[in-house]
């Protein structure tokens, strides 16, 4: 009887256990975290940008490129902080 008891225990827990979290934090899902960079980008190709989390790791900035695809920047490099000067955000 103890067995199956905490056999229960056990898949209950696992079932309950987060799946799609980064090691920082229990809120923040790592697709709003980046960890590569582009080193320059052209400023006609992005649309608009938005900042990742205040959890993440790095201080960084996602671009959103005229066909849908996404990148990330350091919001500390010179060239990102005039482009977002000049753009919107998403």
């Amino acid at each position: 009887m103890k067995l199956t008891t905490m056999a229960l225990t056990c898949l209950l827990l696992a079932a309950v256990w987060p799946q799609d979290v980064n090691s920082m934090s229990l809120h923040v899902a790592s697709s709003h975290c980046c960890y590569s960079f582009v080193q320059k980008i052209s400023l006609q190709r992005i649309q608009c940008y938005k900042d990742t989390s205040v959890t993440c790791p790095y201080k960084a900035v996602i671009f959103k490129l005229m066909r849908g695809r996404e990148v990330c920047a350091l919001q500390t490099l010179g060239w990102v902080q005039g482009y977002l000067k000049k753009m919107k955000p998403c």
